[in-house]
């Protein structure tokens, strides 16, 4: 410090100490971070004020001279003008050209110069915007050489006046661009009489120390005049500011042709003078990171400190430097109350939120008030928007629509609101989208809270108006703005009827469907549940389960037809009695649809199904709320969506490969992901952001998951590695590495109590670690149960048997470990290590995930065989086979309350399943090869299932009538003759067989086929039996005498054929022909392509051959016009790959089969 500055300061420390009040002086010069807080309270500590004034002045002397002028300027900004007079002389001096070669920033010389020309200081709490500041720099430099104007605009309390001063504090701007000086003018709100008020008191200021003119002017024009003259004469090249500019009349009462920059929230403010223009649009909030810096500054904590409610308060406001500051200065005096603060900024309560001793700016609700109130002819207007949705933009065509205006008109409108910083606008192409803040909404809904119901019926009214009945078209702007928020307008305006009448309609349905998808609709159907009840809960339910279960064929493209797919509901439902009526209609003008007769059959344990992913989803879970499911799979992404209505909340990108699996922590706070990357990564639900990034596995991640109790949170993790290791979210290392396996760990599981952690691996072991120690407590060898007889009586030649373990999970009380291996579930006993029983499954399949209920003895597994089985632990046996999946089922999971099971698949999806109407499952399952035989209204069906034997079904009930005796061969087609007494079967070995029924006794054994036999069937007259093979022949047999005739021509095996009118027959096959031959001579007659060339795996016709059915290697079932090639209607079933299609004679009903063993009864509406 300067001897001359100290010796001022010291000489006149009596009088400062007798007079200053240290509050407001301390909070300017830690704004300029001359004090730091712990200096601050050092200072309050004191008893008296002389005492805290005497502090502060030693505290000031062991500074330097920046301190002191920070010093100075502070009194003059709190009106001690004497004081600071006393300090004048002593000031350090700053010579011009020594700060030219400063550094940019507020200088000595910057803040004198700012001082003297009235800027406001920096706010107590200051967090800096660069982006912005650096914007307002660089216009300013645009008024170096000649006079302009520059208008920065924003929303009330967006930080205006905050950002133009700061802008202002930078050597090389004022020095450059300003040499002159920098008038600060506060406007605000004001008649004539108060604009001349300011006028004379800026034209005093200015003219200070001089004798030009005595006396102050007497009106507005005098006083332009004399401005004039004093800007150009006494102050060239200086910046006056005009701050908080309501009305552009006032602009022309200081146009004097200087350099001029004004705040206000009207944009279109300065367009009523002449000269360079320019603007600096202010946006409206704070960054998440800057909000939360400037509570920490206020309440004097590390942002990590913070509560929670310092997040939602930033989020709730959209990061408001006004209410930021605002509350930030209540908590500053009242730091226990934030629970309080934000619940009156979430209950609108803004009047409670007013400014504090220590802020100068406006309180919340008076700042909003204020705009408002100068919209005069345009506030009914400006009520209307109070109707609006949160950060939803809307498009002109809407309040178009609401106004019962012209575009251009309400554009007009839109643009004074936009001018005034009261509404945002967004331009989507040629469209306008507007939209408000989150405060300025807020604000609205408060002010108008009893009119909010008629304003939400004007608008669904003014929509009716418009569309007459109909929907609007994707071609039409307005149409997702509808779409979203039409059923809220209605609920919100108590509309009830016309909330019925629209949601429960299938073209609603569709139309909505089409263009967004079901989430959302399922969404409505759950948010006005309880609306919608009061009319009818069994429709609700109805539409409600058909999304679910059928969503996911509405994201496909082509859209399918949603009548045919409501035709597949049981007849009780309202959406199959819509479609039904729709479909007869349709059906009068020849439209085709088919109707399932034999649906009651079907038990479903589905609840919804949902596609998340756009490839395969290797793991699923539920979040312990059970509210959430979060999902991860080969598209390497985390989707995070809720589990009753399938709706995306989150969708979280960081792995560089295939991410295996993810797991929600205990109190549903994070979400660890684990993937091929070698990588483990754990994201915050609240904000979507990467928490941890875990990297110390050397292989790929195979599975974590969390310890039970949210008191101690623990993460394990397993690996290609070998290792597994267990992580504490608050550190950034491994807590534990547990060594033991030798080859590929592929899962984990926390025992019930979190003592124990148990893994399986590659090496055939389960081992069980104690979680607190990370040391093996017990291994178990599955190994040793696939060992050969020989082997284990010791054999040290035999091979070891490789046995993979693909995972493990604890019973509910913790003392069984289930294991699954190949196709078998061991149960040990933890403490013995004993085992207490065998689950075995299909031998055809591999077991990929198992879970057990927490309150049931259920215990579900995940197979790859594109099913989930569910076993009754206790009894030992599998009571459901939940099928739907059309690939293999990677993972299986239990809600915590048992009641809903999810399992996630290749086939992309994601499906919900409700344990509680758990069936018996089927003794056995069918297999897709079958016939069927129609006598008038009665269907009889042939079909093999998976024991290789035979089953005569009841089309119509569903009863078997008889069954066969197991085969020695697998089945691979059958067939009845008319009078349902003979039945053939074509095996796998060539082998043709003719049973007697209802006996099932065998007739005859026909051997010629050198290949697997694909079709066999009788005649008309039964004497004769015709047969395909995979030979690439037809064989046409007298099956009593075992006489052949062979018809050759196909290239490839020939897939199926058809008995056209004696004696033509249709054959088609893997080489993409279609061939009609004479079976008696055996002569081809014709031979053509179909199904676009791909392998034709099925074909019915028509009696007059005008019509076809088909199943091909497109999978999908076809009805074609054979004349025109034209498709008349598409059928998607729950599986793919049908293998075939049977018609009736009146080419009407038809039975087919899908891969997942579905019947399907097909009937087309008349």
């Amino acid at each position: 410090m300067d001897e001359r500055t100290r010796s001022c300061l010291l000489q006149n420390r009596s009088a400062l100490e007798q007079d200053i009040k240290t509050s407001y002086i301390m909070d300017h010069l830690i704004s300029e971070e001359v004090l730091s807080l712990e200096d601050e309270q050092k200072v309050r500590a004191q008893v008296t004020q002389k005492e805290r004034a005497a502090l502060l002045i030693n505290l000031i002397l062991q500074k330097g001279n920046c301190a002191v002028i920070s010093f100075y300027n502070a009194l003059l900004n709190e009106g001690y003008k004497e004081l600071a007079a006393l300090l004048q002389d002593g000031l350090p001096i700053v010579s011009a050209s020594t700060n030219k070669t400063s550094i940019d920033g507020p200088t000595a010389f910057v803040q004198t110069i700012l001082c003297e020309g009235g800027v406001p200081q920096r706010p107590v709490v200051f967090v800096d915007r660069p982006e912005l500041v650096r914007s307002i720099r660089n216009v300013l430099y645009k008024l170096e050489n000649e006079p302009g104007w520059i208008t920065i605009y924003g929303m009330a309390g967006c930080g205006k006046s905050v950002l133009a001063a700061e802008a202002l504090r930078n050597h090389t701007v004022i020095t450059t661009c300003f040499p002159g000086g920098v008038h600060w003018v506060a406007v605000g709100k004001q008649d004539r009489a108060g604009i001349l008020v300011k006028l004379q008191n800026l034209c005093s200021r200015l003219n200070q120390e001089s004798h030009t003119y005595p006396s102050p002017p007497l009106n507005i024009e005098e006083a332009r005049d004399r401005l004039r003259f004093l800007m150009a004469r006494k102050y060239p090249r200086s910046l006056l500011v005009l701050d908080d500019i309501w009305d552009s009349w006032v602009l022309k009462c200081f146009d004097v042709q200087c350099r001029i920059l004004i705040t206000s929230r009207d944009k279109s403010i300065a367009d009523i003078v002449t000269g360079n223009n320019f603007s600096v649009s202010v946006q409206s909030g704070l960054t998440n990171d800057k909000g939360l810096e400037v509570l920490a500054r206020f309440v004097n904590l590390e942002v990590s400190s913070l509560p929670k409610e310092a997040h939602n308060i930033v989020q709730e406001c959209k990061g408001s430097p006004l209410v930021v500051s605002l509350i930030g200065a209540l908590l500053r005096e009242f730091p226990k109350r934030w629970k309080y603060y934000l619940s009156q900024l979430q209950n609108k309560q803004f009047k409670r939120i007013r400014k504090s001793s220590s802020y100068d700016y406006e309180a919340l609700d008076e700042a909003m008030a204020s705009s408002i109130e100068v919209l005069d002819d345009y506030k009914e207007y400006y009520k209307d928007l109070s109707i609006l949705r949160k950060d939803v933009k809307v498009p002109t065509k809407v309040l178009s629509i609401l106004w019962a205006l012209e575009t251009e008109e309400v554009e007009d409108i839109l643009q004074v609101f936009v001018n005034k910083s009261l509404l945002f606008c967004d331009r989507n192409g040629k469209s306008f989208h507007y939209y408000l803040h989150d405060l300025q909404l807020d604000f609205l809904t408060e002010q108008y809270r009893n009119q909010l119901p008629d304003l939400h019926a004007k608008m669904v009214q003014q929509y009716q108006k418009t569309y007459k009945g109909q929907f609007p078209t994707p071609s039409d702007e307005d149409c997702m703005y509808w779409y979203s928020f039409l059923p809220t307008h209605m609920a919100e305006a108590n509309m009830d009827k016309e909330l019925y009448s629209l949601m429960f309609s299938v073209d609603w349905m569709k139309a909505k469907t089409e263009l967004m998808g079901p989430a959302q609709l399922i969404n409505d159907f759950v948010e006005y549940r309880h609306i919608l009840d009061k009319e009818n809960s069994t429709v609700r339910e109805n539409f409600q389960e058909f999304l679910s279960l059928k969503g996911h064929l509405l994201v496909q493209k082509p859209f399918p037809d949603i009548v045919q797919l409501g035709l597949c509901q049981p007849d009780f439902s309202e959406v199959y009695r819509q479609a039904k009526l729709q479909a007869v209609e349709r059906a009068k003008k020849g439209a085709v649809y088919l109707d399932w007769m034999n649906k009651k059959a079907l038990q479903n344990l589905s609840r919804l199904v949902v596609r998340p992913h756009s490839d395969a989803v290797f793991h699923a879970c539920f979040s312990h709320d059970g509210l959430k499911i979060a999902s991860c799979g080969a598209d390497k992404t985390l989707q995070v969506f809720k589990s009753e209505t399938g709706e995306k909340l989150l969708e979280l990108t960081g792995h560089d490969d295939e991410v295996l699996c993810c797991a929600f922590s205990p109190d549903d706070k994070f979400v660890a992901t684990c993937s091929s990357d070698t990588k483990v990564k754990v994201w915050n639900l609240l904000t979507g952001e990467l928490y941890h990034t875990y990297h110390e596995h050397s292989e790929q991640v195979n599975y974590c998951c969390f310890s039970h109790s949210p008191n101690k949170i623990l993460l394990a993790t397993c690996s290609n590695d070998t290792y597994l290791k267990t992580w504490d979210l608050k550190g950034t290392n491994c807590r534990n590495t547990l060594f033991g396996h030798t080859d590929y760990v592929n899962h984990c599981r926390f025992s019930p109590d979190d003592q124990y952690l148990a893994s399986c691996s590659n090496d055939g072991t389960v081992k069980l670690w104690d979680t607190s120690s990370a040391n093996q407590w017990k291994s178990f060898d599955v190994r040793e149960q696939f060992q050969k007889p020989d082997a284990a009586d010791g054999d040290d030649d035999e091979e070891e048997v490789e046995v993979l373990l693909k995972c493990c999970t604890w019973s509910s009380d913790g003392t069984q470990i289930m294991v699954a291996a190949k196709n078998v579930i061991f149960v040990f006993d933890v403490l013995t290590g004993d085992i207490v029983t065998e689950l075995m499954t299909s031998s055809s399949c591999t077991i990929q995930s198992c879970d057990v209920s927490l309150t049931s003895p259920l215990l579900a597994v995940a197979l790859s065989h594109n099913s989930v089985e569910l076993w009754n632990l206790d009894l030992r046996k599998r009571v459901a086979d939940c099928s739907g999946h059309l690939s293999w089922v990677h993972c299986v999971q239990f809600s915590l309350d048992g009641s809903t099971l999810l399992s996630s698949s290749d086939d992309q999806t994601v499906r919900l399943w409700n344990t509680n109407k758990v069936h018996s499952a089927s003794a056995v399952s069918l297999v897709r090869d079958m016939d069927a035989v129609f006598h008038e209204d009665e269907v009889f069906v042939l079909v093999s299932d998976k024991k290789k034997c035979l089953q005569l079904i009841n089309g119509k009930t569903g009863d078997v009538m008889c069954q066969s005796e197991v085969q020695n061969s697998c089945i691979r087609c059958c067939c009845l003759n008319h009078q349902v007494n003979l039945a053939a079967i074509g095996c796998g070995d060539g082998i043709l067989k003719v049973l007697e029924l209802p006996s099932g006794k065998i007739q005859k054994t026909l051997t010629g086929h050198t290949a697997c036999v694909q079709h066999c069937q009788f005649t008309s007259d039964g004497m004769m039996l015709i047969s395909s093979s995979d030979d690439s022949t037809i064989r046409v047999w007298n099956w009593r005498t075992e006489e052949c005739k062979v018809l050759a021509g196909h290239a490839e095996q020939v897939k199926n054929f058809k008995l056209l009118k004696e004696p033509q027959l249709l054959s088609w096959s893997f080489d993409g022909t279609v061939k009609v031959w004479d079976y008696n001579s055996g002569k081809l007659l014709k031979d053509y392509s179909c199904h676009m060339g791909a392998a034709v795996l099925s074909c019915d016709a028509s009696p007059n051959g005008s019509r076809i059915a088909s199943a091909s290697a497109d999978k999908s079932a076809k009805w074609w016009d054979m004349n025109t090639g034209e498709s008349l209607q598409t059928f998607y079933t729950n599986g793919t790959n049908l293998k075939s299609i049977h018609v009736s004679s009146d080419f009407k009903t038809y039975v087919t089969i899908d891969n997942i063993g579905i019947l399907y009864i097909l009937k087309m509406i008349n």
